[in-house]
């Protein structure tokens, strides 16, 4: 980094004015014509070296701009060395220029700030609005210029009320170009004077002067339509009654313009009305008669800003009696050799008709004033079949609302012809809400006209029905109405003779359509009703085949109940439900004999082992059995071995040790006198794997009388030695489990 950057803080402490008393000592001081000056002006600058200064003894002089050398000149003079630069086009907003001694290192001996810019612009688009609502105050805006300046800028808000001549100045903070005078700096109805003026320190600039009344800029608030009633005896006319709102009702005394804006219910078109002076109530005539309207006002003082359309409110004008023709298209099926003859009779307003009320219907006679005896239907809707009268050439369709009937609008019978007119017939769509029918006819002679008609094809209600009419001229013709995207409709153009209706030629269309155009007569429609069956095909196929799948997986857990459960939940041996009735190999059927049969959900015993101990033991093998682990192993080992299962040892085979019971005396050896003691664990749970070397407690102990207390195998137990006197007999029915051992005497022994 340059040495003259490294002292720019030293340098701008100077130049900002932070000079002391020994400022005069200075070895240098730099002069400029102004620190503030256009920019792209050029700038001159003098570097004063006094003789006497240590720093420049012998040194030369260089300028520098920033950390940019710039060459300068030498002049000389009696009182010290003094040294000038010229800048023809100073370019910098702001940059600091200083006078530089080469020494080692380079010295600043002394340097300005110079800053540049523009003088302001005078201030543009002066506005002012005043709020009425509370608190009331008056707010003005301008806009500054698009030139940047570069340099601050202060704005002042002056006002002048000529009623009283008084003069106020807002001072503004910088950066803002709006402000707002509070209410006591203006006065409602007194013109006032309004300027702004823009000052930096190469000049000031004023705005244009603008005379105001405060309240002829005021935004009201949106008005209230109270009520839109119907004027009595006046046909087309509604009566609004409106007013402010409750911040500015105090205005309304006052000459207020007022707007109102209308549109009927089946309309998105708002009509404006001219502008009124406003009464209370305001009139609005020459409006349909039975016709419900939708009505909005505005408001404003002279040329002061419109307020906000109001919320709407509706009303309905007089009702009276239909007038204007009602436009028809008459088509005839049935057998014409025994006359029996269907009407198909459609019908919809012509241009020039007029309901002139909300609840309309029609009527269809064989008569031109209507009458009980020869009326044929009478239908709210926009259609009516019937069955035609004999000998009658003409049928008359009215329209009826509670004020009166519309003239009769006559509608001829026509024969059908079986000639053929039209050869081609194309559609084409314009939009979503418009179709182009195009046809060609072979013989025009004797024709007065067309009829195009179309309906949806997916729809039959003869209400879906529409038609419109062409002149014998015409080959082509655009119909509108509310087209469904995607959706088929039929086409059908009809000739019109003198005496007939001739052959009509149809194609179907749509408005929008994925893929092929839907000029195609015809191919359009197969194709989308085609891809819609093999999409419905392809939905009931995956829900049949799903179906399949779930009634299988159900019927396969059914089946195999027992073997998911036996893998999943092992088989656990329930000693409520215990029975030994039955072995698992034939050599342990023939050796012990069949036991009862009659209990419920039985569980078998996988197999019963025996193992002679010795009748006396001594305290120490009594703690070595009860306390080692190491030792018991083997006899684990021993009771749950099995003679009957094949490859079976120990704690490697699949069946579940559940409980151990231990008699006292030897198997094989003929019953003793005294009874038998017997020692069962009292495990509630299978016997694991690493339970299998177990200590159990002692379940029951029947010491005999020669029985010593050390005899209780499994360790003291209160309940081991049996009170004096006691019966000793074992009662089996309190141990079921046990009593399923108990070995009879029987020929198979």
């Amino acid at each position: 980094m340059s040495p003259c950057v490294s002292v720019i803080l030293m340098v701008v402490a100077f130049v900002n004015g932070a000079r002391i008393e020994d400022d005069i000592q200075s070895c240098a001081k730099v002069q400029t014509a102004s620190a503030v000056v256009p920019l792209g002006s050029p700038v001159t600058a003098t570097c004063i070296i006094r003789d006497d200064c240590p720093l420049a003894t012998g040194q030369d002089v260089q300028w520098r701009l920033n950390d940019r050398l710039i060459p300068g000149i030498s002049v000389a003079s009696d009182s010290g060395r003094i040294y000038k630069v010229a800048i023809s086009d100073f370019n910098h907003t702001r940059a600091f220029l200083t006078c530089c001694v080469q020494a080692s290192p380079i010295q600043v001996v002394g340097g300005v700030e110079i800053r540049a810019g523009y003088p302001p612009l005078a201030p543009q688009n002066l506005s002012c609005q005043t709020n009425l609502t509370t608190p009331n105050t008056l707010t003005c805006s301008w806009d500054p210029g698009q030139q940047e300046t570069h340099l601050p800028t202060k704005y002042t808000l002056h006002t002048k009320i000529w009623d009283s001549n008084e003069k106020q100045t807002y001072e503004l903070p910088t950066g803002l170009h709006q402000y707002t005078i509070p209410r006591s700096g203006f006065v409602f109805f007194s013109e006032m004077e309004i300027y702004v003026k823009a000052v930096n320190e190469l000049g000031e600039a004023t705005s244009l002067p603008m005379v105001l009344e405060p309240v002829s800029v005021a935004k009201f608030d949106p008005p209230r339509i109270l009520k839109v009633e119907v004027v009595p005896k006046r046909y087309g006319c509604l009566k609004l009654r409106w007013g402010l709102s409750p911040h500015q009702a105090w205005m309304h005394d006052f000459r207020l313009n007022l707007e109102v804006r209308l549109k009927t219910a089946d309309s998105s078109h708002w009509s404006e009305q001219p502008v009124i002076k406003p009464t209370r109530p305001v009139d609005q005539c020459r409006l349909r008669h039975g016709t419900e309207y939708f009505a909005q006002i505005r408001v404003r003082y002279r040329q002061s800003p419109w307020s906000e359309w109001s919320s709407s409110q509706s009303g309905v004008t007089l009702e009276s009696a239909p007038t204007g023709r009602l436009d028809s298209w008459l088509k005839v099926s049935g057998d014409h050799t025994h006359k029996q003859l269907t009407m198909h009779l459609f019908w919809k307003p012509s241009q020039q008709f007029r309901a002139n009320s909300q609840n309309v219907s029609y009527v269809v006679s064989v008569q031109k004033l209507p009458a009980e005896k020869g009326k044929l239907c009478s239908t709210p809707r926009n259609y009516c079949t019937f069955q035609l009268p004999r000998k009658a050439k003409k049928v008359y369709l009215s329209a009826v609302n509670a004020a009166g009937k519309s003239s009769p609008t006559e509608v001829r019978i026509y024969q059908i012809k079986r000639h053929t007119v039209i050869s081609e017939i194309k559609a084409i769509p314009r939009d979503d809400r418009s179709l182009l029918v195009q046809w060609r006819s072979v013989d025009a002679s004797g024709l007065t006209g067309y009829v195009v008609e179309w309906s949806p094809l997916l729809k039959t209600d003869p209400s879906f029905i529409q038609f419109e009419t062409a002149d014998r001229n015409q080959s082509s013709l655009v119909i509108t109405g509310s087209f469904e995207p995607y959706k088929p409709y039929g086409i059908s153009v009809y000739p019109r003779f003198k005496d007939g209706i001739g052959l009509p030629q149809t194609v179907n269309a749509y408005s929008r359509q994925r893929g092929k155009s839907p000029k195609t007569p015809g191919g359009s429609h197969k194709e989308n009703g085609i891809i819609q069956i093999t999409i419905v095909m392809i939905v009931i196929a995956f829900g049949v085949g799903l179906s399949l799948l779930i009634i299988f997986i159900v019927v396969t857990c059914f089946s195999n109940h027992k073997r998911l459960k036996g893998h999943f939940w092992p088989i656990v041996p329930d000693p409520a439900n215990s029975s030994i009735k039955k072995w698992t190999s034939d050599s342990a059927q023939e050796k012990f004999p069949a036991w009862d049969k009659k209990e419920s959900n039985p569980i078998y015993l996988s197999h019963l082992s025996f193992l002679n101990l010795p009748m006396k033991l001594s305290k120490e093998e009594d703690d070595l059995w009860s306390n080692s682990a190491e030792d018991t192993s083997d006899l684990g080992e021993s009771i749950c071995g099995s003679p009957f299962i094949p490859g079976y040892s120990g704690s490697n085979s699949d069946s579940v040790p559940y409980a151990t019971v231990i008699f006292s005396s030897p198997c094989c050896s003929p019953p003793p006198n005294e009874p038998h003691v017997y020692l069962r664990s009292e495990s509630t749970q299978p016997l694991l794997e690493t339970e299998e070397s177990f200590s159990p407690k002692c379940y029951q102990n029947m010491a005999s009388d020669g029985m010593s207390r050390e005899q209780c195998f499994f360790g003291p137990c209160d309940d081991c030695i049996p009170e004096e006197g006691a019966n000793t007999v074992i009662h089996w029915d309190d141990f079921p489990f046990l009593q399923a051992l108990t070995m009879n005497d029987t020929p198979n022994d």
